[in-house]
């Protein structure tokens, strides 16, 4: 991939089916520590089962479909805006990456970012986020969690050609509107998918990692 193209991600809801294989590919790969996952899979459901007289139960309006999460490295990051020594900031790839030589670990950026991407480290006492994998891309290769999924339901690359393949659509719940950051991201949506802030279903995260605090849930 170009370096001076932006990079971004491609979810496709109809294929994902929960199975986590893109979260536990990368938390091996980055070898993060307990409580850190830079790509998590998000259930969002809804609808209600009423028990029937003879017993058996009727489902009314019930609906679930996955979300793949990870950083969108954003065209107006709200984690660079709140970053008060400049650690997070936008490098090549367009990608939103963290310099921890100047991280105080004051955590803004994490509170200021919708998707609960950037995450401390307690062990090395700095912000930690999803790079893209840089690296890989630097290579020739894919991220480690496109690689992975054995369902074939995300794509990376530059995302004016993924969203001339797969259309522009971004704001999908339990997601923020694409307004508020703009995210480097397109979706294919589930049939029963909701639109961003005003669906009726709930996000369920895994509780292992529900200490990350964001907007979504």
């Amino acid at each position: 991939m170009e370096k001076n193209k932006q990079f971004g991600f491609f979810l496709d809801q109809t294929r994902c089916v929960g199975c986590r294989t893109c979260q536990l590919a990368c938390k091996d790969y980055k070898k993060s520590p307990v409580g850190i996952s830079f790509r998590r899979v998000v259930e969002y459901e809804g609808g209600n089962w009423f028990e029937q007289k003879s017993g058996a139960f009727e489902a009314s309006n019930v609906f679930a479909y996955y979300t793949s999460l990870s950083c969108n490295h954003c065209d107006d990051p709200a984690c660079t805006k709140a970053c008060p020594t400049g650690a997070m900031h936008k490098g090549k790839y367009g990608i939103v990456s963290v310099d921890a030589s100047k991280c105080i670990g004051c955590k803004s950026c994490a509170m200021a970012c919708p998707y609960g991407a950037p995450q401390f480290d307690e062990d090395e006492g700095h912000m930690t986020k999803c790079n893209g994998c840089s690296e890989r891309l630097d290579e020739g290769k894919e991220p480690i969690c496109v690689e992975a999924c054995p369902f074939r339901a995300i794509e990376a690359g530059p995302i004016k050609e993924l969203r001339a393949k797969h259309g522009v659509l971004a704001g999908v719940a339990p997601l923020p509107k694409y307004e508020k950051t703009r995210p480097n991201l397109c979706i294919k949506p589930e049939k029963h998918a909701q639109a961003s802030e005003s669906g009726v279903g709930e996000a369920h995260l895994p509780q292992s990692y529900q200490e990350v605090s964001y907007d979504i849930v």
